[in-house]
């Protein structure tokens, strides 16, 4: 057993191991202008970080009036996102230290994401990530999304873990959410600065408002040893 005794640590895919949110926003754009709304904006698809891609595409047709059914719209996006990911992915740099610290220590580790299986796939085998994290669940195997705890509670039960145990590192505030109504602790690095302040944001175990600019692997880690100790 790791010196992080029965820890397992639970990722957040987009905004958090990798930044795709660029790739989803210009696919969320090409995808709108194709059914003839123009003009989104990058603050447009800021209020869609933290939820799934089909829960973004139903909120768009109610907002646009967009007449496509739903899952003609959510496969056209996600056609045009994996064009993109599988183009280029950016991992953050200390994400990637700290997932490989996490393999060498032994510690159980999965991805719970609000993307499709075959993004979430197509990331983590483009990067790498996919040799050490093996256990993923996307929000379209599970009945409800973040805010929801249930890709999370998922991931508990195919690691065999305690939700208790489990540690979810998250950018946005329905993840931030998910994971205190899971009962797991969390380490919050906010995609968006602005949303630091967010309530949900306040029941995270480690927050770091600087995002990724403040996050390294060594503080993460240390901060779950300690977690760990005390527990």
């Amino acid at each position: 057993m790791s010196t992080l005794g029965r820890t397992s640590v639970i990722f957040d895919l987009d905004g958090t191991l990798v930044d795709s949110e660029p790739n989803y926003f210009e696919a969320g754009r090409q995808t709108l202008a194709e059914q003839g709304i123009t003009g989104f904006t990058w603050t447009e698809h800021e209020r869609y970080v933290g939820i799934s891609t089909r829960e973004t595409v139903a909120l768009w047709r109610e907002r646009y009036g967009l007449r496509p059914p739903l899952d003609a719209l959510l496969a056209d996006l996600n056609r045009r996102y994996l064009e993109l990911a599988r183009a280029a992915t950016h991992v953050y740099p200390e994400m990637r230290k700290f997932v490989e610290l996490l393999a060498a220590e032994g510690v159980p580790t999965a991805v719970a994401s609000g993307s499709t299986p075959a993004a979430i796939e197509a990331i983590l085998t483009g990067t790498g990530l996919a040799a050490h994290l093996t256990t993923v669940v996307s929000a379209d195997e599970v009945a409800h999304g973040k805010p929801a705890p249930d890709v999370f509670l998922e991931a508990a039960r195919r690691l065999d873990a305690d939700p208790a145990d489990c540690v979810v590192l998250e950018d946005a505030a329905p993840g931030a959410a998910a994971a205190h109504a899971a009962g797991m602790r969390c380490i919050a690095v906010p995609y968006v600065a602005a949303q630091a302040d967010d309530p949900e944001f306040a029941t995270a175990g480690l927050l770091l408002r600087g995002g990724q600019r403040e996050f390294t692997a060594q503080t993460a880690y240390d901060w779950l040893t300690r977690s760990a100790s005390a527990s």
